[in-house]
């Protein structure tokens, strides 16, 4: 966000358990649903709407291009109004999810849903986040974040769960859409109940989403503009290296992992033909992973400090990626869900904790700008991979560069852990 506020806000519900779990059904919503549930449907998709893999590349991509409009949003958005605009965009993306329910839509319509739930995810992810985690204290703000993020993972097996379950009641992707956007609605009651209360914030709770959309709207651009710069200048000086090299190998992170987040079940489809429901049940693997992956290495980074943390997680990665080009069965797709689910919600986790640690008074700026790396990363991956998978549909060239890429990330992060501890050469 472009604003810091040294008060800190308040919301009407006060107990912190409940707030990370709050947090965790959010991240459940705008990305277990906004985002993941598009793969998880995807093989349906593609056969019931006669969909070719560049398209769907495209339909993941236009999401991860969403994402990144969103994280951009997020970052201009004040203190004041983070708990209106985190409603605005949940609202958003349950709409968008429940949409996919509308028969013999156009592909265009469908290029435009998949866009505004991405910025819906970028928005919801970012704002939810800032206003979740800074309700907790000190003392427990280590161990409810990890609650809060396993979210990701939560969705990400919900998503599985839901897809397998209808299809095998004879349902399709449309319902299936239209019973993850309702199993949200409760949501929205829950985040109401988030609202701040403190006297900076009286206004905005107060205050109707549209009239946080209207203020926003009538603030000076130029203004705004300038102080975005200032904000940005003060929370990059004297730590650009380091920011640049993070932020860069988050590019990769976003990059390396997206080729299985995006078409890990259709590899399932395509190779384990006898198997009914593979895929599903490879991402349901990814989703249970991810929920256990967090306190693993949470425990990990508190022993060996985050920055080796996330090696360790990049290298692990990027070993999943090459397993199913070693292992052209069953076992190199499992075992890249086990990694996968692993590893990626971790590296997320890592990341943003180290980047807002550089200069915390800008922590949420920060986070803004690493999120905005990391969708860059995941709007180029899907289509790196469809154009290497040709006309064959065959995803291991894919699945070879993104372990390039994270191998480059690797060396990325260990620049940055040299830098880190040498603060002589921090500043360009």
């Amino acid at each position: 966000m472009m604003t810091t506020s040294k008060s800190r806000i308040v919301p009407i519900i006060t107990h912190e358990t409940t707030i990370a779990w709050i947090g965790l059904y959010c991240l459940a919503v705008v990305m277990g649903y906004g985002r993941f549930l598009f793969t998880a449907t995807l093989p349906d998709i593609m056969v019931q709407m006669s969909l070719s893999t560049a398209t769907a590349g495209w339909l993941a991509s236009v999401n991860y291009i969403g994402y990144f409009i969103g994280a951009l949003i997020a970052i201009f958005v004040t203190q004041r109004h983070t708990w209106q605009m985190l409603m605005l965009w949940t609202m958003v993306s349950v709409t968008t999810t429940m949409m996919l329910v509308v028969p013999k839509m156009s592909l265009n319509l469908w290029y435009l849903i998949r866009l505004l739930a991405g910025i819906a995810s970028g928005v919801a992810m970012i704002l939810s986040s800032s206003l979740v985690i800074q309700s907790f204290s000190d003392e427990r703000r280590s161990i409810l974040s990890t609650l809060h993020y396993a979210g990701i993972g939560v969705g990400i097996s919900l998503s599985a769960v839901l897809t397998w379950w209808l299809l095998l009641l004879g349902y399709h992707f449309d319902i299936i859409w239209l019973v993850a956007g309702v199993s949200s609605l409760p949501l929205l009651w829950l985040l109401y109940g988030l609202r701040p209360t403190n006297s900076d914030a009286a206004v905005s709770s107060e205050s109707t989403i549209a009239d946080a959309t209207t203020s926003l709207t009538h603030r000076s651009i130029r203004q705004t503009y300038i102080n975005f710069k200032r904000s940005l200048y003060n929370a990059v000086i004297g730590h650009t290296k380091a920011i640049v090299l993070l932020s860069a190998s988050y590019v990769l992170a976003g990059f390396g992992y997206i080729t299985s987040a995006t078409f890990l079940p259709v590899m399932a489809a395509q190779r384990l033909t006898i198997q009914s429901y593979a895929g599903l049940l490879i991402w349901l693997l990814v989703g249970i992973f991810a929920m256990l992956s967090n306190p693993l290495w949470g425990a990990l980074a508190k022993r060996i400090g985050e920055t080796k943390t996330l090696m360790g997680l990049t290298l692990l990665q990027a070993l999943g990626m090459l397993l199913p080009l070693w292992f052209k069965g069953a076992f190199g797709l499992y075992a890249n869900a086990v990694i996968l689910g692993l590893t990626f919600v971790g590296m997320v986790s890592m990341t943003l904790n180290i980047i807002k640690n550089i200069n915390p008074a800008y922590s949420n700026l920060l986070i803004g700008l690493a999120t905005l790396a990391y969708a860059l990363g995941q709007f180029i991956g899907p289509l790196v991979t469809v154009a290497l998978a040709g006309q064959s549909d065959n995803f291991n060239a894919g699945l070879l560069v993104a372990a390039i890429g994270l191998l480059i990330g690797l060396a990325l992060i260990v620049s940055f852990y040299r830098l880190h501890n040498n603060p002589l050469k921090r500043v360009l």
